[in-house]
Order: structure tokens, then sequence, then C-alpha cells
């Protein structure tokens, strides 16, 4: 079996449907689970909703649901071809708007508003399914309310998504081709809830790794990761081999391709990984596993945005023991992850992208120390094989961008990265610089 997951761009319109059972005859596979994103779109017009009901706006909020029903309306009616395809589809739709107008009569609360995010994937996976019906080919809708489940620290189970996805496709022995929703999920509440943006990445992930797959491939609308950033960069290449640990750090640090807990299942499992592009199926994209290319060479650069920068000093800090314990109980406290740390021996520099609690965490560091913070920063994140072993990495890197002001540097706390914090304003110009001396 392999798990095919389609983002929101290849499910973006009728044309791009209609492509998806091509591709997925192409493999090689007697099995397929085919993992659906929203149509591109819908999800973000979904929370708009939300924050409408939430507000109460509900005249504004009845306009929203008027625009997106007409153009899934429309949607459908290009989509099918048949009187009777086109009838059983606009069914469908008419079951979901009849929902999403009924929330105006509602209290309409956090629960309400994951029940309507639900929706998207609810929406695009059952299309496709009607529409292989349509064709007279065969295939099961899989509701993944029934198998993908969270715990109380929204962590996924895996032992039961494990035991709950086999469990259903045993019900269908006969059955080779399978489609279920990325993104949504059920909690330890039996709440339906999500896997946060880019989830759709994660599911397949995590179903790869439960079922124990040939291989994992996410279809998307660029051919694989790219050794730098294509919007802002010219004549970058996709990189055809990458390893778990490499495709994290990319991921993580910024490209924008894979969600960066989608690497983490497979690894556990060592279950391949492929990128590759709806536009362009004949192309080989990136492969990610447990091996690389990347020996004695760096292999791609990415970067990161919405970086604040935080510098604590004290001289208590000197030749003390401690301190660092009660530097990072604090960001412990509010929950809030470090990307980037330097020390010195009266100083540590670190950096945070999530700023909810940064006027609580700079009150409780100024009760021991001085404190300076940095807004808009970038991380420039070089991967590639950057373990001690090799000369001379550190040294191109920081002669690539010596005209940048760079913040911080961090080299040696992992043999796949070194990371470079420098001003926002400024990015553009260091993706371009190392290009031209690494690539």
């Amino acid at each position: 079996m392999k798990v095919l997951k389609f983002g929101g761009t290849s499910v973006g319109s009728p044309e791009r449907i209609e492509q998806l059972l091509p591709i997925i005859k192409s493999q090689t596979a007697d099995k397929h689970l085919v993992v659906l994103s929203a149509v591109s779109g819908t999800t973000n017009d979904l929370v708009n909703l939300s924050e409408l009901y939430s507000k109460k706006e509900n005249n504004t909020a009845r306009k929203h649901v008027d625009f997106l029903y007409n153009k899934y309306r429309i949607f459908t009616d290009e989509l099918f071809k048949t009187p009777e395809g086109k009838a059983e589809a606009q069914s469908f739709i008419d079951q979901i708007f009849e929902l999403l107008y009924s929330f105006e009569n509602t209290d309409f609360t956090t629960r309400e508003e994951r029940i309507a995010l639900a929706q998207g994937e609810i929406i695009s996976t059952t299309l496709f399914h009607l529409h292989l019906k349509e064709k007279g080919i065969s295939s099961v809708l899989l509701s993944s309310l029934d198998f993908m489940l969270i715990d109380h620290e929204n962590e996924p189970d895996i032992d039961y998504i494990r035991q709950h996805s086999n469990k259903e496709l045993e019900k269908y022995p006969h059955e080779d081709m399978f489609i279920t929703q990325g993104f949504i999920c059920k909690n330890s509440q039996g709440e339906i809830d999500n896997l946060r943006r880019g989830g759709s990445d994660y599911t397949a992930s995590l179903l790869g790794a439960a079922l124990q797959v040939e291989e994992i491939q996410i279809w998307t609308d660029i051919d694989g990761f790219h050794n730098n950033d294509p919007r802002y960069v010219a004549n970058t290449k996709a990189i055809s081999q990458l390893s778990f640990d490499e495709a994290a750090e990319l991921s993580y640090f910024g490209a924008k391709i894979l969600h960066p807990q989608s690497v983490l299942p497979a690894k556990k499992f060592n279950i391949p990984v492929r990128l590759l592009d709806t536009m362009t199926p004949k192309a080989s994209g990136t492969l990610i596993s447990d091996e690389s290319t990347s020996q004695n060479q760096i292999v791609a650069v990415a970067a990161k945005d919405g970086i604040t920068a935080i510098r604590i000093q004290s001289s208590r800090m000197l030749m003390a023991y401690g301190f660092l314990r009660k530097v990072f109980e604090v960001f412990e406290r509010y929950k809030t992850p470090i990307d980037m740390i330097t020390t010195s021996e009266v100083a540590v520099s670190l950096t945070i992208d999530k700023t909810d609690h940064l006027t609580e965490i700079t009150s409780e560091l100024q009760l021991f120390s001085a404190v300076s913070i940095d807004k808009d920063q970038t991380i420039i994140c070089i991967v590639g094989d950057c373990s001690k072993n090799i000369h001379g990495v550190a040294t191109i890197v920081t002669d690539a961008v010596k005209h940048i002001p760079v913040r911080m540097i961090s080299y040696g706390g992992s043999e796949h990265n070194i990371s470079l914090l420098v001003p926002t304003s400024y990015k553009i110009e260091a993706l371009r610089s190392l290009q031209n001396r690494l690539f």
C-alpha cells in the first residue's frame, strides 16, 4: 500500500481533481490510501466565517456562506457530467451548507468552530469519491474521525491510529482505493478537532507509519524541496534526495512544501516520503529516507520569518549554575518553544516564533536579569553535511554573509544545520548571497 496525499492546490479546481485518477493509477502499489486537503482557499473561508459567527455578525456571516455555497454549486456543476452525478453531489453540498447556515442559531464556541473547519476536508473527499463513482470506479470513503485521535496534550495517539485504521481497512478486503480526510481528527474528549495548519501532511505521515506502508507521497504544486526559496532566488533546483533529519530541518526553518512534524512518524518507522508535483507528475521529485546524498556538501538553504530575539544578561550568570534552568523554566511555564540559543559567560541570546506570552515572559526574566528584545528577525537555515569532520563549512557560510548584519549564529548543535539570525529586511539579500556562494 501507498499513501498519497494531495494538497489544496491539487484539488483546487474540477480540472485538478480530474487529474488525480491518472496519477493514482500510475502507482505500482496494490492498494492506495488517498488523503485530501480542503480545496484551496476553503479553510481560509471557513476561518473567516468562524470569526464572523464568534463576533455575532450573523448577517455578514450569512452573506459569506452564500458566497461559498455558490462557489461550490459552480464547482460541482463543472466536475460532474451526468444528471445523476450532479444531483447526488448537489444534494451532498446542500447538506453541508445547511449545517454552516445553522450556526447562526447557536452559541458559537470553539467546538462549533472546529466542526466548521472540518467541512473543507469532508467536502473535498466526498466530491472525489462521488467523482470516481460517476466514472464507475470503486472506492471506499473512510472518515478520519473514526481513527485519527489526539490526546489531552494534542499529540497523536499512534497506537489508537494504528489499531483503528487497520480495523477500518479490514472491513474492505477486496477494495484497493481508499479516500480519507487530512487535517481533521477527534480529541481526547471525543470532539471534532484538527492537527492545525498543514495537518494533512501530518495525517498522511501518521497513517503511513501506522499502516507500515511502502511509501508516503506528498503531492503539491512544486517538484520537491529546492535548494533555496524560488520565490526570492533565481535558478533554484529540486533536490533529488534528503535524509529525514535534513528534511525536518528544512521544513521547520521555512521550506513550506512539507509540514514540519510530518517527517517524524515516517522517520520513526523508516517509511520513505516522496514529494511530487501534480502539474508535472513524471518529475522525480524529492525522496526523503534514512539515506542522504549530502556527504561533504551543503544541499539547501531555507528561511523562517516572524522571529523574535531575546537577550538575557546578568552578572549573576558568571561562574554560576542553575541560571539557564531558571531561564528555561520561564519559557516552559508559558509553553513557548525556543528555536536558537547562544551563550556567553554573562548573557544568553535565544529566539522564539510564538510571542503570545512575550510580555509575561519578559516580566519574569526581568526579575533576575536585564532583557532586550529584537523583533522582525529571520532565521536562515543552511542544511547539509555540517558534521565536525567537515572542514571550512562555517567559513564559507560566514564569508557569504560578511556584508550582512548577523544577530546570532548557531553551529554544532546539529550535524545537519548551521543557523544565522538576521534582520528580516536582509533576508532576500542573505538568501541570494548564500545561493551564489554555495551553489
